[in-house]
């Protein structure tokens, strides 16, 4: 299964908008546009398609984490983790 089809199936199963997915990459400092979102939702034989690589990817899953979760807050050191 390619990159491409992993974040179709994500947008599908979450009804993210593209909108939705842009704000997602901007949540861990990753600009994208619509447009150039779109190249990785066409099909493979279309013209614009473009395959998606591991880094963005990766940027929105970490970014969806967020966008679930909300920011990560640092827990306080204990004695027995330093």
């Amino acid at each position: 299964m390619s990159n491409n089809d992993v974040i179709k199936k994500l947008r599908v199963a979450l009804k993210l908008k593209d909108s939705d997915i842009v704000a997602i990459l901007a949540l861990v400092d990753f600009r994208i546009t619509a447009t150039e979102l779109s190249a990785f939702f066409r099909a493979e034989d279309h013209p614009n398609f473009k395959p998606m690589g591991d880094q963005i990817l990766r940027n929105f899953l970490n970014g969806l984490i967020i966008y679930k979760r909300g920011v990560r807050e640092e827990r306080p050191k204990t004695e027995a983790s330093k």
